[in-house]
């Protein structure tokens, strides 16, 4: 990026620091986890209580040489504080050993509640592009041991060590002197404020080195790609990819001995303050030893003693600063968690699907538009789906087909305008009952790791199996399942699933009408569901709906106008509103658009047929 450019100034986080730390406490007191809470205090304690007899072990020892004791005193000194350290080293072990499982399931619980929202938040929200990158950093901060969701216990756990060791070295030494005592706090203060600065180079210059990591694993996953293999093949691409790759990889590299040269730097100050910081302890406590009668033993002590403090003020701001880190990734965790829904849910009206109603569907002057576009996709339609009609959409790609059916089933609330069942606007109901009420097949669907019959059903529990073989059949599926081994056992997804089998596109379009059967809403919505089929098999399954969808209010979208002649009435969508509106036979009478783009597909056909003969 140019220098020119302005670096757009980050949104300050919604919680600070603590704020986030409180959460993660609340959370594990709330999730029974207590033992976290339990064991970050117990460690704390540990680990101070091993930094002070470390300290304390070998001036007691010269002490007692200095005093000329008996030996029996000194081997009971060293017996004492070999067993003290040797306690809180295995009670060290054994914390260390079981913490993690504690710390784990706290995680897992915010991956749960992540997860949940994922699921269940607004549709529009999967369209808000803020809401997505809170969604992507939320998943990132979860996905391992050392993200911020874990890591922040070990982080709580040292700043309790480090604020304790504090307090009991600056009360030690302060007994010493306490001119001593600020320009240990303050060279220390000093380095590592400096050393700071210096070592944040790499994470100000994160987005370069990002970028380089970004290209590495693109070209990485494109060899990888079982559908790319064959384009690489083909076109030779593999001296191409792997001359990208060289490239980026060196500039990868030169960046990382830019990293080290800063490095290097940081060592030499580092070394500097504490000869500095040092030296100043050391000819003070000499001056001590010389004018005070300071024993060899107390020196020992009050020298280890500047080393041990010095760290426990590096730990607390380096602490601090992890701290404000993980509160960053924290604090976007809980803006998702909290982003406000567009929908009603479990504050809206219930309602109860009953397939022995006859509804009505209603679009009043409606008008949509997406976020960041300029212009509305749909504009004022107004649109009444009558009880157990069948309509058909039809119209260009981007002529609006999708988001209208998304109107309809609730996907989506209009910029304008109503969306009304039986009279009643749609905003004003639990948005989850609402979605009971439709049946959809929608040009991107979903296989889960499952069985045949669970894809079918949704489900694992409770299957009605004779019903999942009956709208297999009727989804033209049924030949193929049985001709399988473990028919409708049989697993789908070989991410998961070694032995799964590999629908083809067609095959996976049959299964997904499969599973709006299942559901036998009121509404049945299908999006372009024979896309993957050819023409013959496609008339033949649409013959099916009619029986399929018998009694039921449907909406049908496909770019094959001559498979719409099944339809109550079709509208064609041109132009943000609906330009044209009648049966098969009235719109080919009117002579308009709709006859226009119905000879041109029709003359496409016919040479296609003509040529195949």
């Amino acid at each position: 990026m140019s220098s020119e450019k302005k670096k757009e100034k980050a949104p300050k986080p919604k919680y600070n620091m603590w704020q986030n730390a409180g959460f993660m406490i609340k959370l594990a007191w709330k999730e029974k986890e207590k033992k976290v809470l339990a064991i970050v205090l117990i460690s704390a304690l540990l680990a101070v209580a091993s930094s002070l007899i470390n300290l304390y072990i070998s001036p007691m020892i010269l002490s007692t040489v200095e005093r000329k004791a008996p030996v029996s005193e000194m081997i009971i000194t060293i017996i004492l504080f070999v067993t003290a350290m040797m306690l809180c080293q295995a009670l060290t072990a054994y914390i260390n050993s079981n913490n993690l499982f504690g710390r784990v399931t706290v995680r897992m619980m915010v991956v749960k509640r992540i997860n949940n929202k994922a699921m269940t938040t607004s549709y529009s929200n999967i369209n808000d592009e803020k809401f997505i990158k809170l969604l992507g950093k939320s998943f990132d901060t979860t996905n391992s041991n050392d993200k911020a969701t874990e890591a922040i216990w070990g982080t709580l756990e040292s700043f309790v060590t480090n604020c304790l060791g504090f307090l009991l070295y600056l009360m030690l030494l302060s007994s010493v002197n306490i001119f001593m005592v600020a320009v240990i706090l303050i060279t220390t203060i000093i380095g590592y404020y400096i050393n700071k600065k210096i070592n944040t180079y790499e994470y100000v210059h994160r987005d370069e080195v990002a970028d380089y990591e970004k290209k590495m694993q693109y070209i990485r996953d494109v060899v990888s790609d079982y559908n790319a293999s064959k384009d690489i093949r083909i076109f030779g691409l593999k001296a191409w990819l792997e001359e990208l790759y060289a490239k980026s990889m060196k500039l990868y590299m030169a960046f990382h001995k830019r990293v080290q040269c800063v490095y290097i730097i940081t060592n030499i100050i580092d070394i500097v303050l504490a000869f500095v910081r040092n030296g100043i302890a050391y000819i003070y406590l000499i001056n001590l030893v010389l004018e005070n009668g300071l024993t060899a033993a107390e020196f020992l002590l009050y020298f280890s003693a500047v080393g041990g403090f010095s760290s426990w003020v590096t730990g607390i701001l380096g602490n601090l600063s992890t701290l404000h880190k993980q509160g960053l990734d924290l604090s976007n965790v809980r803006e998702c968690l909290e982003y406000p829904e567009a929908f009603k849910f479990e504050s809206g009206e219930a309602i109860t699907p009953d397939n022995t109603k006859k509804y009505e569907l209603k679009l009043e002057n409606v008008s949509f538009r997406y976020p960041e576009s300029d212009k509305d996709i749909l504009k004022s339609i107004t649109l009444t789906l009558h009880p157990g009609e069948k309509l058909a959409v039809v119209g260009l790609n981007g002529a609006g087909k999708t988001t209208l059916v998304k109107l309809m089933c609730g996907y989506l609330d209009p910029t304008e305008g109503r969306v009304l069942l039986d009279g009643k606007d749609i905003r004003d109901y639990n948005r989850r009952d609402y979605y009971r009420m439709f049946s959809a097949v929608f040009q991107e669907f979903s296989l889960l790791a499952g069985s045949i019959a669970m894809n079918v059903a949704q489900t694992d529990d409770n299957i009605d199996m004779e019903r999942v073989k009956a709208c297999i059949a009727d989804a033209g599926l049924g030949e193929k399942v049985k001709s399988l081994e473990k028919e409708y056992e049989t697993l789908l997804n070989r991410e998961i699933y070694d032995d799964a089998i590999m629908l083809s596109g067609g095959e996976t379009q049959r299964l997904m009408l499969a599973r709006a059967l299942y559901k036998d809403a009121p509404f049945i919505m299908l999006d372009e569901p024979t896309a993957a089929l050819d023409p013959i098999a496609e008339s033949d399954m649409y013959k099916k709906y009619n029986d399929m969808t018998k009694g039921k209010s449907s909406v049908y979208i496909s770019h094959r106008l001559a498979s719409t002649r099944f339809c109550d009435r079709i509208i064609l969508l041109e132009g943000a509103g609906i330009v044209e509106e009648g049966t098969h036979e009235d719109l080919l009478k009117l002579n308009g658009r709709y006859a226009e783009l119905f000879g041109i597909q029709s003359k496409y056909y016919k040479e296609g047929s003509i040529e195949n003969e």
